[in-house]
């Protein structure tokens, strides 16, 4: 049974965080809270990680839609081509926050993930999953984590989620209840920005 662990968002503890990323590190999979809803994830440099949230999700890893979970947009070079500076003051303006940014990947991707022509980028307003990322120093590859039932598509309490997804996974945290809308989800690789999935995220800034 996975390890359930109480971090507060408004002041993640050090030592907590620190025993998250240390999960990460050995190859473990977590569920953690974003700024929308609880995300599977594991340590982007890690392979056996990857292929164990693929095999969870039912998905070739090569041919899986993973966000990558940034700290922020300073690294974002080490995954994505060269943006233009409008794609850049898109980012800019709406992150830390509820989006999804498809853009076209770098040769510098991991080896996982050598073939994409494309990757989802985020930075959620969530002070626990930003912590996450910048104390293990990479991105975190992360998926949602979608729910049978057909009115809730997505599980809010974290202790029904350790019930369900306990033994699949190292570690679940409760950072209290999460939201039941995912992200929105913008395509930034082609000329126009692409609304491909009305979330959480407003459009309106675009």
């Amino acid at each position: 049974m996975a390890e359930f662990i109480r971090i507060y968002e408004e002041n993640p503890n050090p030592k907590e965080i620190k025993k998250v990323v240390n999960v990460l590190k050995k190859g473990g999979l977590i569920i953690y809270p974003t700024d929308t809803v609880y995300g599977l994830g594991c340590d982007i440099t890690n392979a056996k990680a990857l292929e164990r949230i693929a095999r969870i999700k039912g998905v070739k890893l090569e041919k899986a839609n993973f966000s990558f979970i940034c700290h922020d947009l300073s690294n974002l070079s080490d995954y994505v081509k060269q943006i233009d500076s409008s794609t850049f003051k898109i980012l800019k303006r709406a992150l830390p926050g509820p989006y999804t940014f498809i853009l076209p990947g770098s040769k510098t991707l991991p080896a996982a993930f050598k073939k994409k022509k494309e990757v989802g980028i985020r930075v959620p307003n969530n002070a626990i999953a930003l912590e996450i990322v910048k104390v293990l120093g990479n991105p975190i590859v992360s998926t949602s984590i979608r729910d049978e039932d057909t009115i809730l598509e997505y599980t809010t309490d974290p202790e029904l989620i350790l019930e369900k997804w306990g033994n699949l996974v190292d570690l679940v945290i409760d950072g209290g209840y999460g939201d039941n809308q995912g992200s929105t989800i913008i395509d930034l690789s082609g000329d126009q920005p692409e609304i491909i999935r009305e979330g959480k995220g407003s459009i309106e800034i675009f």
